[in-house]
């Protein structure tokens, strides 16, 4: 289980800070990006609390000197400390990208925060023509079918089915469009400004890239979204099955998060995938009380299992550079 995240602790004054980065050797390999001061000001959202503003401490000590992590097949890519959110590593982390379902982790925001999770909603049967026509993942709903909204985000997070995706944003808008303009007010509210969503599943329409958001923002989000309970006990699971009941069929729902049982500590949160976005992960994994949290975008678009191996990497990396830091060692 997750432990309870930090939210925040005091900024380091800038001559500590200066000092530190002036350690840092001149044979650092390239790809790294280390920050030069405090992180900008982010906000995390609890449910029913009202928004509130997160200060990032300074990087820890050892992470302004050791190497970058190795190995990490990603064009764009992030690793924070997730209970500060103070980035730790970082590859072309503000350039705007494509990325595919992980849409859907704003999706569920929306619809967690609306609330009433036990609302009961019918399968119409667009939504499953909707997936046909697209080719979409799809968690195999039925049309008729009632199932409530917390059923329905596990069918959406878990096997990516867009079907259901379909149907809370139908149900939550109310209405598709004014549903997907809810994300992008939530995108605003978040302070993720190079983030705008086309659509509520991250299918390539009306464009490939109409849909898109940064390796930053796409951590900022992630906090955001692991900060609630309900999502939090969605995507830690790695398959859910609801028995046929008077209303619905039986479904087993399995997680695309091959990181869930393969990584020791592992905690979600969300796959991605279309040609332009490449094989994509939001994750998160915790060990002791320390709490990373990172993305990597376009991994490959031929290997699906390249997304995991890159996280695999940048965590035991971020795991070493926080059992190293100050913090942790004093």
């Amino acid at each position: 289980m997750r432990p309870t995240a930090r939210l925040a602790v005091p900024p380091v004054c800038g001559a500590v800070l200066a000092v530190a980065l002036a350690a840092t050797p001149a044979s650092a390999a390239p790809t790294r990006t280390l920050p030069t001061g405090a992180v900008p000001t982010g906000t995390v959202r609890a449910s029913g609390l009202p928004a509130r503003a997160v200060h990032a401490s300074a990087p820890p000590a050892a992470a302004t000197t050791a190497a970058a992590p190795t190995g990490v097949r990603a064009i764009g890519a992030e690793l924070a400390d997730a209970g500060t959110g103070q980035k730790l590593w970082g590859r072309d982390p503000g350039t705007k990208r494509p990325l595919g379902s992980v849409t859907k982790v704003m999706t569920a925001l929306v619809v967690i925060e609306a609330g009433n999770l036990g609302r009961k909603i019918r399968v119409p049967a667009s939504a499953v023509s909707y997936v046909a026509s697209h080719g979409a993942s799809s968690a195999g709903l039925r049309a008729g079918d009632v199932l409530s909204a917390r059923q329905l985000l596990k069918a959406m997070l878990l096997p990516s089915g867009c079907d259901a995706a379909y149907v809370l944003a139908t149900a939550y808008g109310p209405g598709r469009a004014a549903f997907v303009a809810k994300m992008n007010a939530e995108a605003r509210r978040l302070g993720l400004t190079k983030t705008h969503f086309s659509n509520f599943d991250g299918l390539p329409y009306p464009t490939p890239r109409a849909t898109h958001s940064t390796p930053a923002n796409l951590v900022a989000l992630g906090r955001a979204a692991i900060a609630l309970a309900a999502f939090r006990a969605t995507v830690d699971r790695r398959a859910y099955h609801l028995a046929n009941r008077n209303g619905h069929h039986a479904y087993t729902w399995r997680n695309t998060n091959l990181l869930l049982g393969s990584y020791a500590g592992a905690d979600g949160i969300k796959t991605g995938f279309t040609l332009a976005a490449g094989y994509c992960l939001l994750f998160e994994a915790h060990r002791g009380t320390s709490v990373l949290i990172g993305v990597v975008l376009h991994s490959t678009t031929t290997r699906p299992g390249a997304r995991f191996t890159a996280a695999r990497r940048m965590l035991n990396w971020g795991f070493r550079v926080l059992a190293a830091s100050p913090r942790h060692t004093g």
